[in-house]
């Protein structure tokens, strides 16, 4: 299971890279696995301005439906314009192909409340 050091998470399972202002999320490994193949992703909340820990989508893999939640708050900037004709992404490849969405970041504050790699690491026993 793969846990890129540079990356901060959060624990519904999302992780989050900063650039400058723009944020880069998607679902972890660990959550991909535990969800199984995903057949569909539904984002429409771009051009949306959401407060943190609101729901921004969901993910839908063969057993289940999960939402997806604002790591921090800001703007839906982008969608992985992939991820609607290859959901499979996420399964593939989690912190590259498969992100979800761009948020631009109105509260840089934030992230200090998120996990490093090993608080993540911990908090699902690995």
């Amino acid at each position: 299971m793969n846990f890129p050091e540079n990356l901060k998470y959060t624990k519904e399972h999302e992780w989050i890279s900063v650039e400058g202002d723009i944020a880069t999320v998607g679902i972890t490994d660990f959550a991909q696995g535990e969800l199984g193949d995903i057949v569909f992703v539904e984002i429409e909340t771009q051009g949306q301005s959401l407060a943190k820990d609101s729901t921004f989508g969901t993910v839908e893999a063969v057993k289940t439906v999960s939402d997806l939640f604002m790591p921090i708050s800001g703007e839906i900037s982008e969608v992985n314009p992939a991820l609607e004709s290859n959901p499979e992404l996420i399964n593939q490849d989690p912190y590259n192909g498969g992100w979800m969405v761009k948020i631009k970041i109105s509260n840089i504050d934030e992230l200090n409340d998120l996990l490093d790699t090993s608080a993540y690491k911990a908090l699902i026993g690995h």
